[in-house]
């Protein structure tokens, strides 16, 4: 099945009671059972809800995998990923990520003796240099959140094997309608469902997809023990937004390109960060994995001061001034004061995000017009 008809088909099937095309929104706490213990494979919402059940057999779809698990948010199902491990375990990953995610890391699960090793994963063998008898998983995050690094999937990919450990890849940047970590060989992929996948900026919501049944069981078991499960209603956008990720990402992806190449020639912008640029370090690797290259880019000023970042970051009109990213219209971020403000600021300059780089989400507006709201606002 080619991928447009996959996301429009996937996880929908006509509601038996109706013959509805879209999946109901079964608005319920709990199920009538025949008798204890008997049920029609549903018993309290928490564990099991059918517009969720739709939705998870839609995220094993879209990303080639055997199971799907919704999450209340990306961070949930980051969490749960790390609750597989115990105390002593070590988790290798990017030196250059999500601040959300270096923050759960740090202050939620280091207390309790999980240790972070984090590596330029850019070049495979750093990660490999990395490992230890107490390595049991590599988190990596390509293109990274904000400076849009590459690492080789199937390079880290045949390492993790090797080595018997698991490898999960948050995806976010991408889409499945870019890249499929699992068709690389990464045992998770992992999404912020409220981006890309959603697409509308009017849900939260994450999500993990596998092929290894056991590992399944044992996420799922995380995820009915811990609760943090989407309602039926965020499912029910997050199902219609798969439905249309094709195109829009086809048009993501256009703007993407029309305005990091704009940016490029802009005479007060030093430098733009966007993986299509074939002198982008790692071009090839993106080339060599993803379909396209996203609509996701950064850039710094010549002026590189912050002050001068933070004019231009309030003097846009058709760019929001806002955090997440991945809907149809286009924010403007400054990650050192958002994002990414809970990593160190020494930590920030050490791996290459300065207190002046500016992060833009290309919507699917009219590219002329967004290159007219830039201009204006970087003069």
């Amino acid at each position: 099945m080619k991928q447009a008809t996959k996301f429009i088909h996937a996880g929908a099937h006509p509601d038996p009671s109706t013959g509805a095309i879209m999946t109901p929104i079964y608005q319920t706490s709990t199920y009538v059972q025949e008798a204890p213990g008997v049920n029609k494979g549903f018993e309290y919402a928490r564990s099991q809800n059918p517009t969720r059940k739709a939705l998870e057999e839609a995220f094993a779809v879209i990303e080639n995998g055997k199971f799907g698990l919704a999450f209340s948010s990306g961070v949930a199902a980051t969490d749960a990923v790390i609750k597989l491990l115990s105390p002593g375990d070590e988790v290798i990953c990017a030196n250059d990520m999500y601040g959300g995610t270096y923050r759960l890391f740090t202050k939620v699960f280091e207390k309790y003796g999980i240790k972070f090793i984090y590596v330029d994963t850019t070049n495979a063998d750093n990660i490999k240099k990395a490992l230890s008898p107490n390595t049991k998983l590599v988190w990596i995050e390509t293109p990274t959140n904000p400076l849009m690094n590459i690492t080789d999937i199937a390079a880290v990919a045949a390492i993790t094997k090797a080595a018997k450990i698991l490898l999960a890849v948050d995806n976010t940047f991408a889409s499945p309608y870019l890249q499929n970590p699992l068709d690389m060989g990464a045992d998770l992929v992992m999404h912020s469902a409220t981006k890309y996948l959603g697409g509308h900026s009017d849900v939260i919501q994450g999500c993990l997809m596998m092929n290894d049944a056991d590992l399944r069981e044992k996420l799922y078991f995380i995820q009915k023990s811990c609760g943090a499960v989407p309602g039926p209603m965020d499912c029910f956008l997050v199902l219609r937004g798969i439905k249309t990720l094709h195109v829009r990402m086809k048009q993501h992806c256009e703007n993407g390109r029309i305005i990091a190449h704009w940016l490029q020639k802009h005479p007060k912008v030093s430098k733009v960060y966007w993986p299509g640029f074939e002198e982008h370090p790692n071009h090839a690797i993106a080339k060599k994995q993803m379909r396209d290259f996203g609509g996701m880019l950064s850039f710094e000023l010549k002026d590189n001061s912050e002050a001068e970042a933070r004019r231009v970051l309030s003097s846009t009109h058709l760019f929001s001034l806002a955090e997440s990213l991945g809907g149809v219209e286009s924010l403007i971020n400054h990650p050192a004061s958002m994002t990414h403000a809970s990593i160190p600021r020494e930590e920030r300059i050490k791996n290459g995000l300065s207190d002046s780089l500016i992060r833009l989400s290309i919507g699917i507006e009219d590219a002329d017009d967004l290159i007219n709201d830039l201009n204006k606002a970087i003069g």
